[in-house]
């Protein structure tokens, strides 16, 4: 393996690849990053056996192989170096490096140790804006259960049909939902839930990219994304995803019209006097005087009371949430006005952006 390629592509290059690298003791190749030269380009592939992650970064090949290093040591390496041509040489079981003045050498394991990517036949296809996508995991991602001892709700749903992508999800306490148009699906009905750590890495992934489309790919197992030369692979999670649609509310008997700013400002304030491990902020809502008020007391500390003037409508109302839900969805409303619709104290709560539709917010209350 012999090949010259600039320090800007392959630095950017390593820097989506070798975040996926694990640190594994049982398998030490899984720490590596596989470099594979053919033809006009160098690829770049990891992986953690959940996922991995493909690359190809231009170049000039003078002779084609492949080999693996630490991905981590020569992610840093080549970072630290000038942005001039870099030229890569493998020599028995040593990588050869050279940039200006800079040489090095690193030590790595044959290629053929190195476990394959699962290929995925590019035929359930959907497409749509990166720009559309993006903000759509920002807004639903942090729903997902942590715990993964129900694997299900430990990831993100997505449901396609022909016209649009629908993203969910739940850790059972609360619940987001951003419905999202595609750019050409040859779908008519399909959903698969994928992991949180494949979503948080296409987050990543996605985060430098900007005015471009992104292709979803899947099958009964695994889902290939693929932006411009990046291609994310992952497996699904098996299991049937709740049908949540029975527990948002169809109907209200309190809606409020509120300034997402001065609700966020208010529970913040109350938060500093919730009950520890509770965390417990009232809202009382008050039609009659077109006013909410947060409350939250604490024997210990003392009470903080918030009175907010909105456009109320229905009957008066009470119920109690959690206040980091409230600050989490309130944070991911990105509107300036809010819709909240209250039904009683022991149904969800809905919140929705006043200009924007196809997001929703949903938080179980607390029962007294």
């Amino acid at each position: 393996m012999k090949l010259t390629c600039t320090q800007e592509n392959l630095n950017f290059g390593l820097n989506v690849v070798s975040h996926i690298a694990s640190r594994s003791t049982n398998l030490p190749i899984l720490n590596n990053v596989l470099l594979k030269a053919e033809k006009t380009e160098l690829k770049l592939i990891t992986t953690n056996l959940e996922m991995g992650v493909k690359l190809g970064v231009r170049g000039k090949i003078d002779k084609e192989g492949a080999f693996t290093v630490q991905a981590k040591l020569l992610s840093d390496y080549v970072n630290l170096l000038p942005k001039e041509n870099i030229n890569l040489e493998l020599e028995e079981n040593n990588l050869n490096i050279k940039c200006l003045n800079y040489q090095t050498q690193i030590k790595g394991l044959e290629a053929t140790e190195f476990p394959l990517l699962p290929e995925i036949e590019k035929k359930n296809k959907i497409t749509l804006k990166v720009d559309d996508l993006k903000p759509a995991l920002n807004r639903v991602a942090f729903c997902a259960a942590l715990d993964e001892s129900r694997p299900e709700i430990s990831g993100v749903l997505f449901k396609i049909n022909e016209k649009q992508l629908v993203i969910t999800a739940t850790d059972s306490y609360r619940l987001a939902e951003k419905k999202i148009e595609v750019l050409e699906s040859k779908i008519n009905n399909g959903q698969f839930i994928i992991p949180l750590k494949t979503i948080q890495e296409l987050q990543r992934i996605l985060f430098s990219q900007q005015e471009k489309n992104l292709n979803i790919y899947f099958n009964d197992n695994q889902a290939l994304f693929e932006i411009d030369n990046i291609e994310l692979i992952s497996r699904l999670i098996e299991g049937q995803y709740p049908d949540y649609q029975q527990i948002i509310p169809q109907n209200y008997k309190t809606k409020v019209k509120i300034k997402t700013s001065e609700f966020l400002q208010a529970v913040k304030t109350a938060s500093l006097f919730c009950k520890p491990g509770i965390n417990d902020v009232k809202i009382t809502l008050l039609p009659s005087k077109n006013e909410i008020v947060v409350i939250a007391s604490n024997a210990n500390l003392g009470e903080n009371i918030t009175n907010l003037s909105v456009e109320i409508e229905g009957e008066e109302n009470e119920i109690v949430f959690n206040y980091r839900f409230l600050i989490d969805g309130l944070n991911n409303v990105n509107q300036e006005y809010l819709n909240v619709e209250i039904t009683n104290s022991s149904t969800p709560g809905v919140f929705r952006p006043v200009e924007e539709e196809g997001y929703l917010y949903i938080i179980m209350p607390i029962r007294q």
